[in-house]
């Protein structure tokens, strides 16, 4: 588990290193062509900016994107005393509590680290889940906090909406002349190579997303399991949301590596590149360890 939290604080600083990268590369690529170096400093600056922005600040967009609101114990005790239990359980510090009025059965942490944590559960999950279910999903929540995960998912959440807005400021350059056409040191050929460049590099941000993103649902499936000792619940959940017919009311592709399961579901390209591993087969991963214990 140590190694895990240790290899998760290393792919931070890999992640923001490689978009600053990847962003200085299309930059440099966009200042050479229309000879104005200045691009480049722009872009850098801006990204320097977003970066310290999507550290300390996206967890606060990531709730507002899903109409999260904060809640005190007062407003739903059972909630409230899950998710407080589970913090004591494993000697984390207690993460602000939001609830999403959505009939979707989901739920989604986020934060920097530990003390800087919050968990976020819709009305359709504490509606639908007895005590275990809920227990069982918000261990998994509470997985990824211990994890670090929550960082590293933060961080992308900002890294990949800072390459495509790169991206879109110097394609609507180049299609609409923004920057300054006498200063053109390339050829047609380079000009198409750009255009190329431009449109895939926030698809490779994406795929990026996804990358991260499955193994770390099976780790804190893991974890959700050991802390409340009864796998059965978070197994039980899993199915509930299987067979479940509501999607989320408002979808977000940027913030959907986030939740406990796709809230893209029901769209067509949701499986393609989904940000989660097959629910069957979480199910089957908890059953097991069931069977073990």
């Amino acid at each position: 588990m140590y190694s895990e939290i240790a290899a998760n604080k290393r792919k931070t600083i890999f992640l923001i290193l490689g978009f600053f990268f990847l962003i200085a590369a299309v930059a440099a690529g966009a200042a050479w062509y229309f000879g104005d170096y200045f691009i480049t400093i722009y872009a850098l600056v801006f990204a320097l900016g977003y970066i310290a922005w999507s550290y300390f600040g996206s967890d606060k967009a990531a709730l507002a994107i899903n109409n999260a609101q904060e809640i005190q114990k007062s407003d739903n005790p059972r909630l409230w005393r899950t998710v407080e239990n589970l913090a004591i359980t494993n000697g984390l510090p207690m993460p602000k509590v939001y609830i999403m009025d959505d009939p979707a059965l989901n739920a989604f942490a986020t934060g920097r680290d530990p003390r800087h944590a919050s968990v976020a559960v819709t009305t359709g999950l504490l509606n639908t889940m007895d005590d275990s279910e809920l227990q069982g999903v918000m261990a998994h929540e509470m997985g990824h906090i211990q994890n670090y995960d929550i960082r590293v998912a933060i961080v992308v959440f900002g890294l990949v909406a800072v390459v495509s807005i790169i991206s879109d400021m110097i394609l609507r350059g180049l299609f609409w002349g923004s920057f300054n056409n006498d200063n053109r040191n390339s050829s047609p050929i380079m000009y198409i190579v750009l255009i190329v460049a431009l449109i895939i590099a926030p698809i490779v941000a994406t795929i990026i997303q996804l990358s991260i993103s499955r193994k770390r649902e099976y780790l804190a499936d893991a974890t959700g399991a050991l802390t409340t000792r009864y796998p059965e619940g978070l197994a039980s959940a899993l199915e509930k949301i299987e067979h479940s017919s509501s999607a989320m009311q408002k979808q977000s592709t940027s913030t959907a590596h986030l939740f406990f399961a796709n809230p893209l579901k029901g769209k067509n390209i949701a499986g393609l590149f989904s940000t989660h591993p097959p629910i069957e087969d979480r199910i089957a991963r908890l059953r097991e360890m069931g069977t073990k214990a």
